[in-house]
């Protein structure tokens, strides 16, 4: 008989704030916003968001920017971005 294997933590991972700070909260935050008013994250190249502080973030171009560098990305930005619908980790 094998022993049975240890149970898996599936409690969801809440992004650590210094991951996203910067530029890469901004684009989170710009995503969330769409996401929540649009109900997509089908955002066109050329969309630009505009957040609650006035603060514009080019979605469009940070989405394609953000995928094409999604190898160098930490696993909490992985995991903000996977809370959105974005599951690029594989």
């Amino acid at each position: 008989m094998e022993p049975l294997p240890e149970p898996v933590d599936i409690t969801p991972v809440q992004a650590a704030p210094e991951a996203l700070s910067g530029a890469f909260g901004r684009g989170v935050q710009a995503l969330r916003q769409h996401r929540d008013r649009e109900g997509t994250v089908t955002v066109p190249r050329n969309h630009i968001e505009t957040l609650d502080d006035d603060t514009e973030v080019r979605l469009g171009v940070w989405l394609t920017n953000t995928k094409a560098r999604r190898a160098g990305l930490g696993e909490t930005q992985l995991a903000a971005l996977a809370e959105h619908g974005l599951n690029w980790a594989g």
